[in-house]
C-alpha cells in the first residue's frame, strides 16, 4: 500500500511540472519542441512593424494644396545630404518622397515652371514629357559626398503614374539640389514634411 501510495505522490508531482510547459507538435511524430515563453509566462509574439509614414496611409486623399509657390527657409548647422528619392500611387494623388540623412530638413522651394527645363550650370535643355513641370529646389543641400561622388544611383525615374510621369534630377551644384517633375496636368500640390528618417513629401493631385 506505501508503495502505491508513493507512487501517485511522484506521478502527481512530474505531471504538475510539465504543466506549465506549451508545446507544439511535429508533423511525423518528429520530436516536439516549446514555444517561446515570455517572462511573464505567455507565449512570446513577434510584433509586426508599422508601416512606413511615407506610405501615404496617415494623410487624407483629399487635400487642397496650391498651384503656387511654396517656399520655406531653414538655419542648418551645416549642409543637408540627399539621400534617397522614390515615387509611389495613392489614392486621389502621386508623391514623391525625398529623404535626408540625420535629423535637418533644408529649405526648399517648389513651383511650376515653363518649358525648356534646364540644367543649372550648363543650361543644357532637359527633356521631360507632360504638360507641367514642377521644380523642386533644396537648398543648403548637396546630392554628393566630400569626394564628389554621388549619394544616388540614378539622376532620373519614370515611374509613369497617373500624373507623375518622370522625374529627373536639374541641379546639384553650390549647395542647391533640384529635382523637376513632369506631370501630365500641373494639378494642385501639397508638401508634408516628415521626420525619423527626415523626408519631404510632394503630393501631386490626380485631377
Amino acid at each position: 500500500m506505501r508503495k502505491l501510495t508513493s507512487f501517485i505522490i511522484l506521478a502527481f508531482t512530474f505531471g504538475c511540472a510539465d504543466a506549465g510547459n506549451t508545446y507544439n507538435s511535429t508533423a511525423g511524430g518528429g520530436t516536439a519542441e516549446p514555444s517561446p515563453v515570455s517572462r511573464s509566462g505567455h507565449a512570446a509574439t513577434s510584433t509586426p512593424k508599422p508601416a512606413p509614414p511615407d506610405e501615404g496611409t496617415e494623410l487624407v486623399a483629399e487635400f487642397e494644396g496650391t498651384s503656387g509657390i511654396v517656399d520655406k527657409k531653414y538655419d542648418l548647422t551645416g549642409v543637408a545630404v540627399l539621400a534617397d528619392v522614390r515615387t509611389g500611387r495613392h489614392n486621389g494623388f502621386d508623391r514623391i518622397v525625398f529623404e535626408f540623412r540625420g535629423d535637418e530638413m533644408p529649405g526648399y522651394h517648389l513651383e511650376y515652371i515653363d518649358k525648356p527645363v534646364r540644367a543649372c550650370g550648363s543650361g543644357n535643355v532637359v527633356p521631360l514629357p507632360g504638360d507641367g513641370w514642377l521644380q523642386v529646389r533644396f537648398e543648403p543641400a548637396v546630392a554628393h559626398t566630400y569626394e564628389g561622388k554621388p549619394t544616388l544611383a540614378f539622376r532620373e525615374l519614370a515611374p509613369k503614374l497617373p500624373n507623375l510621369l518622370e522625374l529627373k534630377s536639374t541641379c546639384d551644384f553650390e549647395a542647391q539640389v533640384e529635382w523637376v517633375a513632369g506631370v501630365a496636368s500641373p494639378n494642385h500640390f501639397r508638401v508634408v514634411e516628415l521626420k525619423a528618417p527626415t523626408r519631404l513629401a510632394v503630393d501631386i493631385k490626380h485631377k
